[in-house]
């Protein structure tokens, strides 16, 4: 027997004809386009903050990266050629390790600026993210290296780490060069260099703690080192100090 013939519906029809259309978001093999769309612009802004944040990752470690070799290369630079320039002109048998200018609370103070840069990098990280700030600090660095190492090679045999106490004859008076303008440029280039250190890596409290505790030093060590300068070279020495600055902000 044949069997009865069924009209198809129009419903049935639609999907013989289309069986994949559109509309029919439950097909998996053509989902519907608005979904799609509206996945895409949800994803759009989760794609954004990762790409932001490993920019940002990047970013903190070229900061790290740079602020901390700049800052090793310094300290390294700055006490290896105290070192040569000291055997230079005094010979090596005559220069100690004292010459490197490394004491207790020099390591003290620079252990405190590693630690502060490492609690601020993780609590604060964008304040080291001030590259102009930085900048100034790097720039006061060579300009302290310049200055400090202009008196060293100036002076000569002269320029001695140790405060001489006693005259000799390689003792001589230098008021020519950078000392016509600056009395005491070897005090002045390390208080600009060292304070330079914490302005690169934006460490505001030591920025603030090195210029306190290095003023006050200077501010003793110079008058101790002019009296006797002052009891070698007498009247010349004290017209020399009354026309030139000592080199530090108020310290005459």
């Amino acid at each position: 027997m044949l069997a009865p013939f069924v009209a198809p519906t129009q419903t049935s029809m639609r999907s013989l004809i289309s069986p994949g259309r559109a509309g029919d978001s439950s097909n998996p093999r053509n989902p519907n386009p608005g979904i799609l769309l509206v996945s895409l612009c949800g994803a759009i802004p989760a794609l954004l903050a990762s790409a932001l944040h490993r920019m940002a990752e990047a970013l903190m470690v070229y900061t790290v990266s740079r602020q901390l070799l700049q800052f090793l290369a310094s300290i390294v630079f700055f006490h290896s050629s105290e070192f040569v320039l000291a055997v230079f002109f005094h010979g090596r048998p005559n220069v100690t390790l004292s010459s490197l200018l490394i004491s207790k609370q020099y390591v003290l103070a620079m252990t405190c600026a590693l630690l502060e840069y490492a609690i601020e990098i993780r609590l604060f990280p964008s304040l080291k993210e001030y590259w102009w700030v930085s900048d100034i600090g790097l720039l006061m660095m060579l300009v302290g290296e310049v200055i400090r190492k202009a008196a060293i090679i100036t002076a000569g045999q002269s320029f001695t780490h140790m405060i001489r106490k006693y005259h000799d004859d390689q003792h001589k008076l230098v008021t020519h060069g950078i000392y016509r303008f600056i009395r005491h440029p070897g005090y002045c280039g390390f208080f600009i260099w060292a304070v330079g250190t914490q302005v690169m890596l934006c460490n505001p409290l030591c920025v603030i703690a090195f210029i306190v505790v290095l003023w006050r030093f200077f501010s003793t060590r110079i008058p101790y080192e002019e009296f006797f300068l002052r009891q070698f070279f007498g009247l010349q020495y004290a017209e020399y100090a009354r026309r030139v600055h000592s080199g530090l902000p108020f310290v005459r």
